[in-house]
């Protein structure tokens, strides 16, 4: 349940913080704060969709901390490495999100700040699962991308894993780096899949969204109606094969609330960098999304001339590669803070 009785100001895990964005601009910046527990029984009903038609599970105010326990993106039917995908899972029903959570104070043109303080496997024994699934993925025919071969086999791969390590093979042990794959507030209007990334947010599959980030999203619809889910426990860029190590996370974040911040696409600060993210098809559309959103921020808060910022992003801009196997691809277009402030 929730705690009943506010604190003073929480410090912040990761103390870069102090100075983000959400930090200094936030509504819930210098309130007491509450911890919510929103646990797999509090949910209840997992969406696939996120709009604005679904009952909220959970009211919160800005500064609000939201302790999440998420389940693995195919909630929890592959269960061995027998296991056939396309015999368990039905699409589009992928991707499980905890929500709506309703932020108060949140209207049509604020911003809402997500930060993840922390990612924690669950259960005894956890295990991560990945595996091939027909006609999904970034090297094989899908229902957009047609053809007439056959599809690849289905394989099946149980991964063990802890807050250090993911333990792939005998051969391979990667880091531990978790992060959320799908993330987003309510569309005004629509109701869309939990695969499916756009102005909203959604399915971004972005490794950069993990502990110690911000992600800032538009708010389209009273009480931001906060979705959440699809944990990583690590990912390359690009999600190639279509699935990351997905399994099931206790999510600890923090929400605050920018009253008056309208921005057109998801947006994410991390201790290094500033991000714009833009999400279409094909891949090229993304990426423009993302960097002419990065010019608009840069211009509007930070002092750059437009033209300017758009010749210092060819010499010094980044990409970061979210998925490029959904619906819509992802791409984050970045600048390093040390540009920003020279």
């Amino acid at each position: 349940m929730d705690n009943p009785n506010p604190a003073p100001s929480v410090p912040f895990t990761h103390p870069w913080i102090e100075g983000s964005i959400m930090a200094t601009r936030g509504v819930g910046r210098a309130s007491a704060r509450r911890t919510h527990h929103l646990t797999e029984e509090r949910q209840g009903k997992f969406h696939y969709t996120m709009g604005p038609y679904s009952e909220p599970v959970l009211d919160i105010s800005p500064g609000d901390r939201i302790v999440i326990e998420t389940r693995d993106a195919f909630e929890g039917a592959i269960r061995n490495e027998s296991d056939k995908p396309s015999q368990l899972l039905r699409m589009p029903f992928l991707n499980p999100q905890n929500g709506p959570i309703m932020v108060e104070g949140a209207e049509k043109g604020d911003a809402v700040a997500v930060y993840i303080e922390s990612m924690v496997p669950r259960g005894q024994n956890p295990r991560g699962t990945c595996c091939m699934i027909e006609e999904f993925g970034g090297l094989t025919g899908t229902a957009y991308t047609a053809m007439l071969n056959d599809p690849l086999p289905e394989i099946v791969r149980k991964i063990d894993l802890d807050e250090q390590h993911v333990y792939w093979s005998d051969r391979v042990t990667l880091p531990y780096k978790p992060h959320i794959g799908t993330l987003s507030c309510s569309p005004e209007i629509d109701s869309i899949n939990s695969l499916t990334p756009d102005n909203h947010g959604g399915n971004m599959d972005l490794p950069d969204m993990g502990p110690g980030s911000v992600t800032y999203l538009p708010v389209r619809s009273p009480g931001a109606r906060l979705f959440i889910g699809d944990a990583h426990a690590c990912q390359g860029d690009g999600e190639v094969c279509g699935v990351a190590v997905e399994y099931a996370a206790t999510v600890t974040i923090r929400v605050d609330l920018l009253k008056g911040w309208t921005i057109d696409w998801p947006r994410l600060e991390t201790a290094d960098m500033i991000m714009a993210i833009g999400s279409a098809r094909p891949l090229e559309d993304a990426t423009r999304i993302a960097y002419r959103e990065l010019i608009r921020w840069m211009v509007a808060e930070f002092g750059f001339e437009k033209w300017d910022a758009y010749m210092l992003l060819s010499q010094c801009g980044i990409v970061r590669l979210g998925n490029f196997v959904d619906p819509k691809y992802s791409v984050a277009a970045a600048v390093r803070k040390t540009i920003l402030s020279a």
